[in-house]
């Protein structure tokens, strides 16, 4: 299943999408809900540039995707009372498209460039003076006559937002005086995201519905209001326009969307892990081969959210599925067959040392955990 078609895709599904986003983002800090440290140190930054009457510190924000960087972005135009100039690191090709936003720039005003990390390094490094000397370098004519002319700029914040961190140049990181982690957002959060976003759309929602699409949600609020709007759509075709718990439940059904926030291709995943592979452990290229996936989108799109259940664990020899796993896969219907080999519990290298040298035990294979338990006791394994 494609990204774009997944219902629970943290990215945009289409360009429309985002437009039907700007509605139910909040406009003030005191309006956002969830990354309070975050909030908290923004305010102190924006409250702090605003009594100096200076340009905000140049800020980056990074995250997986639909955790609200360009809605906090927003917010930091808002807040501080002046303009926002929206761009992408993509869409900026050469150095003349980058000076022209630029100079079009009011004083204090906020330059807000998305997916930052890709960027190209001949436009980078026309925004590295920009964003610490507020001025750009122009070169003026070609061949012996060219000479080099620095244009002032007014005093501007770049607000950078990505989520591929490590992608980001070291100088251009440096360059930034505030950065920013978002995280995934914890459940009674994503359920005030649901109220709130319930009553700007004006639908009624009982608190249970509420907190049943929040755990589904995965953590991102726009995965959370996407579902509350196909949960609506379903209650207006199927019901009184209310969503009910028991509503709200068989359209997440209808979606086939698990209590964890599963969908059919994650469980595809998983399921051919247990039964294909034993559970594991098996490469990515034999895991992206059975589902036929790219390696890239297995690694990108499928396995974060899985890791951050603990439903797979990645070793040296490849992704294994855990025992809780297999516990999701069996509520769920699926047949589950035995791992391929039990849990072991490997001694440490210095357990079993005795004054003559190594124990025997240590030095043999690897025990499972009820044998290991048993050498502890002084007992033998085959007893």
């Amino acid at each position: 299943m494609e990204e774009f078609a997944r219902v629970v895709a943290p990215a945009l599904l289409d360009p429309e999408e985002r437009v039907g986003e700007t509605r139910l983002r909040p406009e003030r800090l005191s309006d956002y809900v969830g990354q309070t440290t975050v909030k908290e140190n923004l305010d102190i930054l924006i409250e702090a540039a605003k009594g100096r009457e200076e340009a905000l510190d140049h800020v980056l924000l990074y995250s997986p995707p639909g955790l609200g960087k360009t809605t906090l972005a927003n917010i930091i135009a808002r807040e501080l009372g002046v303009n926002m100039h929206h761009s992408s690191g993509p869409a900026i090709e050469r150095p003349g498209d980058l000076a022209a936003i630029l100079t079009s720039i009011d004083e204090r005003d906020v330059l807000f460039i998305d997916e930052v990390h890709r960027l190209s390094r001949t436009v980078e490094e026309i925004l590295y003076p920009a964003m610490e000397d507020f001025a750009i370098d122009v070169m003026i004519g070609k061949g012996p006559s060219a000479r080099s002319l620095r244009l002032s700029l007014k005093p501007f914040t770049v607000v950078g937002a990505t989520t591929r961190a490590g992608r980001v140049s070291s100088p251009l990181r440096d360059r930034f005086g505030a950065i920013y982690r978002l995280d995934f957002y914890a459940l009674d959060e994503l359920r005030q995201i649901v109220l709130r976003s319930a009553g700007i759309l004006r639908i009624a929602i009982e608190p249970e519905a509420a907190t049943a699409i929040a755990q589904r949600g995965r953590g991102t609020p726009r995965v959370v209001n996407r579902l509350l709007k196909r949960v609506r759509d379903y209650a207006q075709v199927k019901g009184d326009g209310t969503i009910s718990l028991e509503l709200a439940e068989t359209a997440l059904r209808a979606m086939d969307i698990d209590d964890e926030g599963l969908d059919a291709a994650d469980r595809k995943l998983l399921a051919a892990i247990v039964q294909k592979f034993g559970s594991g452990p098996v490469g990515i290229d034999a895991m992206a081969a059975a589902l036929s996936e790219e390696n890239e989108t297995v690694e990108d799109v499928y396995e974060p959210y899985l890791l951050q259940l603990g439903f797979l664990d990645r070793t040296p020899q490849g992704r294994i599925a855990t025992e809780r796993a297999r516990d999701h896969l069996r509520r769920n219907g699926y047949e589950v067959p035995p791992p391929r080999r039990p849990e072991r519990l490997d001694p440490g290298f210095w357990d079993g040392v005795t004054a003559e040298g190594r124990s025997p035990a240590s030095e043999g294979p690897g025990l499972t955990t009820e044998e290991l338990g048993a050498t502890s006791e002084g007992r033998g394994p085959a007893e």
